[in-house]
């Protein structure tokens, strides 16, 4: 009786099969987009009171807090908590820079791992803030945000209509990888 002794390399074991799909490099990088502009212009409306969620005189520039209506409104779970952070000083500049860099690094497509670990942060915190939730015990938009940022770094979404080839190449990016 013959038997089969077909012996494979590690490399001809670890190598994906032609036939394998590919992740669609055109609609991760629409995401990114999208949702890198859903931050950046949460951060322009909250910044200069343009009308739509924030009124002009409600403007970061005019001396408003960016968390003062929102953190101030909390009542659940962790409510004093998120209470006690509402108008402080450290807390909008955190806030609005996080918004900040999360809209500017996903639009661009810079800095997709940083922006995934410090824009999940964000979201749990907001997430946290809303328990308990009114729709959903669990998911909310901001878990799905927070799991569409780490999909997006994950697929090095930042390659497709982005500068993410470009922002690997540098030296610091290179020699720090969460920076990528």
């Amino acid at each position: 009786m013959a038997t089969n002794t077909t012996t494979f390399t590690r490399d001809e074991v670890l190598q994906t099969p032609p036939s394998t799909p590919q992740p669609p490099a055109r609609a991760l990088a629409l995401v990114r987009i999208v949702l890198g502009w859903i931050f950046l212009w949460a951060f322009l409306d909250a910044t200069f009171g343009l009308g739509y969620d924030t009124p002009a005189e409600g403007a970061w520039t005019e001396g408003e807090s960016p968390t003062s209506g929102f953190l101030a409104s909390r009542d659940g779970t962790f409510g004093d908590l998120f209470q006690g952070m509402s108008g402080q000083v450290w807390a909008d500049w955190m806030f609005m820079g996080g918004m900040a860099g999360l809209g500017i690094a996903l639009t661009l497509g810079i800095g997709l791992r940083l922006a995934a670990a410090g824009g999940t942060v964000l979201m749990i915190s907001m997430w946290m803030s809303m328990l308990p939730l009114e729709n959903n015990p669990i998911v909310d938009i901001h878990i799905v945000y927070a799991v569409a940022m780490i999909a997006l770094a994950f697929a090095n979404a930042g390659d497709r209509w982005g500068l993410g080839p470009w922002w690997r190449n540098l030296g610091l990016v290179r020699q720090i990888p969460i920076l990528r």
